[in-house]
């Protein structure tokens, strides 16, 4: 097997040693997902992670773009090296205008046979989440998704943190014997690294070896996702979300209220979704939203780890519950002992007067 959730002190005796072929294999790399000329966010954040891991090897760090409009490339590879790239593998072809699995991952595929990276990290989107798996079983080499942390060990293995057996336990794999070493990772589990405004770096361009008509998938159209403005909890500043300590779908509202005065974004917790009171894109956590924002209000949420490892990295963290065992107080970074619904609407009503006395005076 390529993984192995034993601790690192505890895989030495079982380390064979790296295959003479894989030796080779240096540098990091981050798949930049561009996509009709934007790039996702998730991508900056993993270079800014990406540097620390090549920073600690020793070794130089890539990014990686496939598109067809070369002319956006190039300017997304500035981009690139001002969130610390060093240089850029290039491949721009019309075939790959569009993402279809079959030429992202012959394009991605041929770039790591001929460069031969150590590590390869992908943001865990949609996107992502596809080409990574065809990638890695393409190379025959291992895969952690939805890694929660990154980092490296004293052998120079990749050590890859992700939650298991439903998030009640959290994991450290080690891709031992096989190149490259391949990871995902949710948008805003890694901070957006600060951009260094002109810096600089280098290009490689690699053509692609595929034509049109030895791909079975064609795009006849692309239609935008007319739910993607519902919510966009993983960017919002301010978060204000909803437990079942809020007892019914009706007191829901206070968390809705809320965030509307702070002009933030509301969620809930995984038990709301199956109970029918949110939508599944307002879920926080583990298998829902990972967030980040500068202040996050969690109303009658117990904190399992589950929702834990989709939080933790809020800047500010306001817990409120009744029970003063919740493992939410374990990492709230201020918390409240009391009845949501009686704090809530004094919050709501707060702010609202103090954020109208401001315009005023504004």
């Amino acid at each position: 097997m390529s993984g192995s959730t034993k601790p690192a002190g505890g895989r030495a005796g079982m380390k064979k040693e790296l295959p003479e072929h894989f030796k080779a294999y240096r540098h990091v790399w981050v798949y930049v997902e561009v996509e009709h000329g934007a790039i996702h966010p998730v991508s900056l954040e993993l270079l800014g992670e990406g540097r620390k891991l090549a920073d600690k090897l020793g070794v130089e760090l890539a990014g990686v773009l496939l598109g067809g409009d070369e002319p956006g490339l190039q300017q997304a590879a500035v981009t690139c090296w001002e969130h610390g790239a060093d240089l850029v593998y290039l491949t721009a072809d019309p075939i790959l205008e569009h993402y279809r699995n079959e030429p992202y991952t012959r394009a991605m595929t041929e770039l790591v046979n001929t460069y031969k990276p150590e590590i390869l990290l992908l943001g865990a989107t949609v996107l992502g989440r596809d080409l990574a798996g065809a990638v890695a079983t393409t190379l025959l080499t291992g895969l952690t998704a939805d890694c929660t942390e990154l980092a490296i060990d004293d052998e120079r293995s990749l050590a890859a943190t992700r939650p298991t057996f439903g998030g009640s336990l959290l994991c450290t794999i080690h891709t031992l014997n096989f190149r490259p070493q391949m990871a995902t990772v949710r948008p805003r589990v890694m901070p957006m690294p600060k951009a260094e405004p002109g810096r600089s770096g280098r290009v490689v361009p690699h053509p692609l070896t595929l034509r049109e008509e030895d791909i079975v998938t064609k795009v006849l159209s692309f239609l935008p996702d007319r739910d993607s403005d519902k919510a966009q909890l993983a960017y919002a500043d301010i978060v204000v979300a909803g437990g079942l300590g809020l007892r019914s779908v009706e007191n829901f509202q206070a968390v809705r209220e809320l965030a509307a005065v702070l002009g933030g974004e509301w969620g809930g917790s995984r038990p709301l979704v199956q109970k029918g009171w949110i939508s599944a894109d307002r879920q926080i956590g583990q298998t829902g939203k990972t967030i980040r924002p500068r202040l996050y209000i969690a109303a009658g949420i117990s904190g399992a780890i589950q929702h834990r490892v989709g939080v933790e990295g809020a800047d500010l963290i306001l817990a409120i519950n009744t029970d003063a065992n919740a493992p939410i107080f374990d990492f709230a970074h201020l918390g409240i002992v009391a009845d949501a619904m009686e704090i809530l609407p004094a919050l709501t009503e707060t702010f609202r007067r103090r954020l109208s006395v401001n315009r005023l005076a504004g």
